[in-house]
């Protein structure tokens, strides 16, 4: 691809549609479908799928089967099976379900930490402090999420100091890397470019991914600005599973077969077969009853 950017050979994808996609479906998945869905999307080449979160039930009963999926599915080697594990105890469950590695998340707008997790920021993250402590004890790998990173629901535009301070913060306490969620979709190319213009000079892009929603249609537009600052990791959801919470009516995580898409046209190596990432988001949506929110599915049905 003649360009004068120097955009990368290989970007690696992060699969969150288990996880982050069905806890955001209205409609419930059976155990045995979603231990299919993971199944089916190592088959297809992903090499991380985010597997399923270790939350109290009450507050996402989506993923309160979680220790029964990591249980049931057959593991492939050299792929990482991660699970959300938002405290100690949580920590402790994805453990004993045997998860390859485990996340944490923050926000970066104080509104919506208070709203979503009822805690301040600086409060989140020293909660973060004893899953860190077990982490490092155990040998296991911890993930960072920021939230609201280009804009919040309750706050508006978040201004790039407020994401890098909590970024630092999640690198500090001993995450190998920080993903950057458009969590409302509101993000631009121009949005984009100025938050990392701040943060990868400071924290280097190796430590960074995105995680970017498309509910204004901007997804793909913004993670084309990531690959040009130099992030290789982008996070994705097969069939775009996962609607937004807070735009109604609106999509929420970006399709996988979307980004798989540009990223192949683009000469840049995934990993991943699209014909079997496209039939695995099919099976998942018919047993959904929902249509694919993919682009490329879409216009290949």
């Amino acid at each position: 691809m003649s360009t004068s950017f120097n955009y990368p050979d290989a970007v690696s994808i992060v699969e969150v549609g288990p996880r982050d996609g069905l806890q955001n479906e209205s409609a419930p998945l059976a155990t045995e479908d979603k231990v299919a869905l993971v199944e089916g999307l190592v088959a297809a080449g992903l090499g991380y799928v985010e597997t399923g979160s270790f939350v109290n039930p009450r507050w996402i009963p989506q993923m309160a089967d979680s220790g029964d999926v990591f249980q049931q599915i057959k593991r492939a080697p050299d792929v990482t099976y991660a699970a959300l594990t938002p405290n100690l105890k949580g920590f402790e469950r994805a453990m004993e379900a045997n998860a390859s590695e485990v996340a944490v998340f923050a926000a970066a707008s104080e509104s919506f930490s208070q709203r979503n997790i009822n805690c301040s920021i600086e409060e989140s993250i020293a909660r973060f402090l004893p899953v860190m402590e077990a982490a490092k004890t155990a040998g296991v790998r911890v993930r960072g999420y920021v939230s609201c990173v280009l804009g919040c629901p309750y706050e508006g535009q978040i201004e790039p100091p407020a994401v890098l301070a909590v970024s630092q913060a999640l690198l500090d306490m001993g995450c190998y890397e920080v993903s950057l969620g458009d969590t409302i979709g509101t993000g631009t190319p121009g949005s984009m470019d100025r938050l990392l213009e701040t943060l990868v000079p400071t924290l280097s892009a190796r430590r960074l991914a995105l995680h970017c929603h498309n509910s204004y249609g901007q997804a793909l537009a913004n993670i084309l600005v990531g690959l040009q600052h130099g992030i290789t990791r982008i996070d994705s959801s097969v069939a775009g599973l996962g609607g937004c919470p807070y735009a109604a009516g609106a999509s929420g995580n970006v399709a996988t077969e979307d980004v798989v898409y540009m990223l192949q046209g683009m000469g840049i190596d995934t990993g991943v077969n699209l014909d079997a990432l496209i039939d695995v988001g099919r099976s998942c949506c018919k047993k959904l009853g929902r249509e694919t929110q993919s682009a490329v599915a879409k216009a290949r049905s």
